[in-house]
């Protein structure tokens, strides 16, 4: 029985060749087919258009990728944009079911007198004692910006507005901004009150992803409350029907800072600028960016989740083969008409022994073009790769010595679909 076992592995080592032969071609996702009258050619990229801000950055929604940025992890004053925080946190707290769209929500003192009408900050004129749905404060925050709709929003969600920023620290950790802290509900100034531009970007991707039906609040123009009927700031709604959000802010520590997102076609886009000198530039920035991005990029899907890209042999496990492949869908953001130079790499181990858990990274994908790394992703084990029996062990385990040390990484190209 040994000599059998080790024949076989005999083999399947004689027939393999090199570590590199071993690795057969992954399977892509099929390139979508492009329009009649779609141009060929790879013209030349020009570079984004000039943005005066403190920073500002255009990200790809869907691929997460940053398509150009300028000081995007430098500290800035979020202003009002914070409340993007605040509705994902009510957001998520209505998902879990703490709290109802329906509540009756008692304006306090603090609500109405930080934020309400006698103040210079933005404002829902809520009555201080008054009984509001939450629903209505959370449109009242997102559309108006009211500062006190967003306080009252806070003491209602966590007991207290201070309580209530530990919330958003913590879900900011999740989202991965780590170059956030808030203190309050509103955005207004204070020290320890701060975020990046590249943070935004984060916030709002996760915002749309997790919660669309509170997203689609921000795409509402205006909204009445108290005989008060007032207006959406974000003016791109009114001039580009293909943005759909976000927020607005402003102080004079600040500046004026927008972020926004559009959708055209299949593909979104997220633009956020900090810090512009006016209202008009701020839009102005956005609206630039939003126009590059679209008519210069493009994003597909290269690798579906859970598919098997590739599948080497398996030394000492009950298979001969192991498939890999990526946990999520690998979608990756180009210039346009430049598909076919995107390189697709997968770096792994020049042998894989068992066992490996399903799930457990062995490796990784790397797509490049013109040797700039575009995105990296794990490539995991898409079964459960168990030992094999004692004769199946012995055996493989003869032939890995007669082959010698096979240390190190090999790595491949992916194939793509033409």
């Amino acid at each position: 029985m040994v000599a059998g076992s080790a024949s076989t592995a005999a083999g399947k080592a004689a027939a393999s060749g090199s570590a590199q032969e071993n690795l057969p071609s992954p399977q892509a996702v099929p390139k979508p087919v492009p329009a009649a009258n779609a141009a060929a050619g790879t013209g030349p990229i020009p570079p984004p258009p000039a943005i005066d801000a403190k920073a500002w950055l255009l990200m790809d929604y869907a691929s997460g990728q940053v398509l150009a940025q300028s000081n995007m992890d430098q500290r800035v004053a979020p202003a009002s944009i914070t409340k993007v925080m605040t509705s994902y946190v009510v957001s998520a707290e209505l998902a879990q079911g703490k709290i109802k769209l329906d509540d009756k929500v008692t304006i306090s003192e603090k609500a109405w007198r930080s934020g309400g009408a006698g103040t210079d900050g933005s404002t829902s004129f809520l009555q201080l004692g008054s009984q509001v749905p939450l629903k209505d404060l959370l449109y009242g925050m997102i559309i108006q910006s009211g500062n006190d709709a967003a306080i009252a929003l806070a003491e209602y969600t966590a007991g207290s507005e201070d309580i209530f920023a530990q919330l958003m620290n913590q879900y900011a950790q999740r989202l991965g901004m780590s170059g956030t802290h808030f203190v309050d509900a509103s955005g207004l100034p204070n020290p320890e009150h701060y975020t990046t531009a590249h943070d935004v970007a984060l916030m709002s991707r996760a915002l749309i992803h997790d919660y669309p039906d509170e997203y689609k609040i921000y795409a509402i123009k205006e909204f009445e409350w108290n005989g008060i009927k007032q207006h959406n700031r974000n003016t791109l709604l009114w001039r580009d029907d293909s943005v759909d959000g976000i927020k607005t802010g402003h102080t004079s520590e600040a500046g004026f800072c927008l972020a926004t997102s559009a959708q055209r076609g299949e593909q979104r886009l997220i633009a956020v600028v900090m810090g512009a000198p006016s209202e008009k530039a701020r839009a102005d920035d956005n609206q630039a960016l939003l126009n590059y991005g679209f008519r210069f990029y493009e994003t597909h899907k290269l690798y579906a989740a859970n598919a098997p890209l590739v599948a080497p042999e398996f030394w000492k496990g009950a298979s001969d083969t192991l498939p890999l492949g990526v946990a999520e869908d690998v979608l990756v953001t180009f210039p346009r008409g430049r598909y076919g130079e995107l390189k697709a790499n997968l770096d792994m181990p020049s042998r894989l022994v068992a066992p490996i858990a399903k799930g457990q990274q062995v490796g990784s994908l790397h797509v490049t073009l013109d040797g700039k790394s575009l995105l990296e992703r794990p490539l995991i084990a898409l079964a459960d790769g168990a030992e094999g029996g004692f004769f199946k062990r012995m055996s493989d385990g003869i032939w890995m010595w007669f082959k010698g040390d096979a240390g190190g990484t090999v790595s491949t190209e992916a194939a793509k679909a033409q």
